[in-house]
């Protein structure tokens, strides 16, 4: 995630986000989404900005390539701030997923927590019983 100088970002929209992904792909890197995420005013200035533009890009390199990317990063005066995250193999097609706008189907979303299930069920079990005493 990137966040850019918001006036330099509205004079030239597709420069900045362009080289930073050439940066990437000159490095061996393989840029897998670059979008927008949103504009929006910083919860502190940050280099006398008080506005920031949210950039998402999500890639795949070489580990020993992301500390020059992080350097480049710093000394560019249009990207007020950086921060690049490894993402754990199991989460990153539902996050690339997420990040193009798809959407997961109900019926293969996993039951994350299986007590939380048993008890669910338990409770329509015991639901059922009472209407049935009932009528």
């Amino acid at each position: 995630m990137l966040i850019f100088d918001s006036n330099r970002f509205a004079r030239d929209p597709g420069k900045l986000p362009k080289e930073i992904e050439e940066s990437i792909t000159s490095r061996g890197g393989e840029v897998l989404i670059s979008r927008l995420w949103e504009d929006r005013k910083l919860a502190y200035p940050i280099r006398g900005q008080r506005k920031g533009t949210y950039w998402l890009i999500y890639f795949r390199a070489n580990p020993d390539q992301i500390k020059p990317l992080n350097r480049q990063c710093e000394i560019n005066e249009m990207i007020l701030r950086q921060l690049i995250l490894k993402v754990h193999p199991h989460l990153e097609e539902p996050i690339l997923a997420h990040a193009r706008g798809e959407t997961q189907p109900e019926s293969e979303t996993p039951v994350e927590d299986e007590a939380a299930a048993e008890t669910a069920t338990e409770t329509a079990t015991e639901t059922a019983t009472e209407t049935a005493e009932e009528a």
